[in-house]
């Protein structure tokens, strides 16, 4: 396996399999085929096309959401749907917009909603290498249970922002206090656009990067991490090119890691395709 594997592996999306849903002209998701037939049988909500799915439903946000979380969860106790994970996200039809509804976790991909996660790179120096703070997931996780992980990782629910989830999910994963958690720095976004069973998952993944402190360990509080580790970042990196030992996304993330890190350089030949397809273009 190569680096550029494991982008290609997040980028599975054909858009010849989907058709765009949309909210007075916006696109709002991606629906595949399959999932808008589904979608015909409650055209009080949802008018379908063969070009497009409208979200038709009238109303302010209250009664469109409510209007559909009724379908979703017609076709949930169908199981067409995934069960309802009881976390809400914003369905906007771009960052910073306001929300047209908010959408149940397990329902997102489903309807092809764009989600927006924080993930925070952990490192210190030691040695003089550079030495990256690994979680291991628990065996519990509904997603790739026992994979390696960030340090801290989390989607941003409904009614939360970037710096919040990153000093909420930080607590919980990891135990960091504020005053630590407050010197991470934003260094960019990754996109990707992936086809999973129940339909397309298109993420947006903001990235931090913290010195940890010495002093600092991070500790587990909710149960959703097993145990944390001090790794080389040069031997993540090895352990990202040899496979999976790395849940799909973190893959990505420690890519960008090493990139601007200089763990890799414009000598790789596949430094440009890296470069480039970490950041899809947005649409």
């Amino acid at each position: 396996m190569t680096l550029l594997d494991h982008i290609r592996a997040c980028n599975t999306y054909r858009p010849e399999r989907f058709r765009p849903l949309r909210r007075n002209g916006e696109r709002l998701g991606l629906v595949r085929h399959d999932n808008a037939e589904l979608l015909r049988r409650f055209p009080a909500v949802f008018t379908v096309s063969d070009d497009a799915v409208e979200l038709v439903a009238p109303g302010d946000f209250a009664a469109v959401t409510e209007a559909v979380e009724a379908v979703i969860a017609a076709l949930a106790a169908e199981g067409r749907v995934e069960r309802w994970r009881h976390e809400y996200f914003a369905a906007t039809p771009r960052w910073g917009a306001p929300p047209v509804l908010k959408i149940d976790r397990g329902a997102v991909s489903f309807l092809g909603i764009r989600s927006y996660g924080v993930h925070l790179n952990g490192w210190r120096r030691a040695d003089g290498a550079t030495m990256l703070w690994i979680g291991r997931r628990a065996l519990d996780k509904r997603v790739a249970p026992d994979k390696l992980d960030n340090l801290v990782a989390g989607g941003i629910g409904f009614g939360h922002g970037v710096a919040d989830t990153l000093v909420k999910e930080a607590a919980e994963e990891a135990a960091l206090p504020q005053t630590v958690i407050a010197k991470a720095r934003p260094v960019g976004a990754i996109t990707y656009r992936l086809e999973v069973g129940q339909g397309v998952r298109d993420d947006v993944l903001f990235v931090y990067d913290l010195e940890v402190p010495d002093e600092v360990t991070p500790r587990n509080t909710d149960g959703e991490i097993a145990e944390f580790m001090l790794m080389p970042a040069s031997t993540v990196l090895d352990r990202v090119r040899a496979g999976d030992d790395f849940k799909f996304n973190v893959n990505l993330v420690q890519i960008d890691f090493a990139l601007r890190h200089g763990f890799l350089t414009p000598e790789d030949p596949e430094y440009l395709d890296l470069v480039t397809g970490l950041r899809r273009v947005l649409d």
